[in-house]
Formats: C-alpha cells, sequence, structure tokens
C-alpha cells in the first residue's frame, strides 16, 4: 500500500481513476486531477509548499516532485508525462509535457505547453522554456522546435498511462 501521509494539517487529494503504485510516497499538501497516475518508487512530497497536478498526468518510477519551503510551489499540467528519475523542484510544468527521465527542472523555472525536455538536460532555475520546443543539455537550451509528430506523441504518451495502470487492477 502507498505511503500517503498527512502534513500540518494538508492531506494528499486525488481525483478519480488515479492510480498510485503499492511503494509511491505521497506527503501533505498535494492536489491531483483525474486519471494520474504514480509510479514505483516515486515521491511527490508536499510538506513544504503546495504541488497542484492536473489531469491524466503520470510521474514515472523514481520521480521525485518537490517545492521550496516559503518560496516555491510546483505546479504541473495536465497530459504531463514525467519520466523515470526525474527531479521537478518548485517550478511550472503547463499542460501537455513531457519531461524526459533523469531530467531536472528547477525552482521558478517555467515550462510551456507543448514542450519537451530531453532525457538528463537541467533546466536551471529561473528559465523559462519556450513553447512547443525541445530543450536539452546542462544547462538545458533550445535544440528545436516540436512540430506535429512530437505535439501528437507527448498526448499518445500520457494517455497510455492510464492504460497501463488498468493492467495491475486485475
Amino acid at each position: 500500500m502507498a505511503l500517503i501521509k498527512k502534513v500540518w494539517g494538508f492531506t494528499p487529494q486525488w481525483g478519480r481513476d488515479c492510480w498510485i503504485a503499492d511503494n509511491a510516497t505521497i506527503v501533505g499538501d498535494v492536489v491531483m486531477g483525474e486519471k494520474c497516475t504514480v509510479w514505483f518508487n516515486a515521491v511527490v512530497r508536499g510538506d513544504v509548499n503546495e504541488i497542484r497536478i492536473g489531469n491524466q498526468t503520470n510521474i514515472q518510477d523514481g520521480a521525485v516532485i518537490h517545492c521550496t519551503y516559503q518560496k516555491a510551489g510546483t505546479y504541473i499540467g495536465s497530459n504531463v508525462s514525467i519520466a523515470h528519475k526525474a527531479i521537478v523542484h518548485g517550478c511550472t510544468i503547463e499542460d501537455n509535457v513531457l519531461i524526459g527521465m533523469g531530467a531536472i527542472i528547477m525552482d521558478n523555472a517555467l515550462v510551456k505547453s507543448g514542450a519537451v525536455i530531453a532525457a538528463g538536460a537541467v533546466v536551471l532555475a529561473g528559465t523559462v522554456v519556450e513553447e512547443n520546443s525541445i530543450y536539452a543539455g546542462i544547462p538545458a537550451k533550445k535544440v528545436k522546435d516540436t512540430g506535429e509528430f512530437m505535439t501528437a506523441e507527448i498526448k499518445r504518451i500520457a494517455g497510455n498511462y492510464p492504460m497501463y495502470a488498468g493492467w495491475y487492477n486485475e
């Protein structure tokens, strides 16, 4: 059973048809929409500030979602895929975004709709990632625009995760 903990009077909340892995951890001031999935060993830690997550967002294995005390909450839109071992910290991720494996998004960064953050990229604090663009590297820089194929791929990936979660309910 997942570790769900109340902190400072805040109990995590989530909408209909969400799936949370047995060893995921969700604590404090966390509110998720519908059809979200939180995978194995993922941590969503709303103990020092608030975390808000839209609909059909997936937080994959080993990812960490956190924030900064009295400075930066974390806001994640709908149809967002946060890949394995990514760190999303005190920032805003708009709708229809793909965060690659092992990527790091730091405080007060803004990742606009339709963007892709490449695997292993580090988005520095305060960076604004352009809409419909791909950012890669350390520090992350724009490498190109996403195009129609990638926009469809972002939505396809986000849409698959509720299906994958259904495999565990059999």
